[in-house]
């Protein structure tokens, strides 16, 4: 099973940006397309981005136009930058290869 380590979240105010990073240990990492959700207490998963093996990237609606999914494939590693943020962009952010998933990254933004 492919090992995901999220890491860079933390207390914004609203307004500032943040970038999240989630490194593979899978050595073809860059043959697979990565994704980010995020979750909060008593609430299903919600898509955040995604970008595919070839680099074709897709946003929820919810941040588009503030959020940037980029791949690095010499660290295996994909990052979410997220500007402009909401208070309703808080919750524990988590990267997805294949069917494995990182533990998550916490995101918090206060107003």
């Amino acid at each position: 099973q492919v090992q995901l380590v999220e890491s860079g979240g933390g207390l914004v105010q609203a307004g500032e940006s943040l970038r999240l990073s989630c490194t593979a240990s899978e050595p073809d990492f860059s043959r697979y397309g990565m994704s980010w959700y995020r979750q909060t207490p008593g609430n299903q998963p919600e898509f955040v981005a995604a970008i595919t093996a070839g680099r074709n990237t897709h946003y929820a609606d919810s941040v588009t136009g503030r959020a940037t999914i980029s791949r690095d494939n010499t660290v295996r590693t994909v990052y979410l930058n997220i500007d402009h943020l909401k208070p309703e962009d808080t919750g524990l952010y988590y990267c997805a290869m294949l069917d494995s998933r990182g533990q998550g990254t916490q995101v918090t933004v206060s107003s």
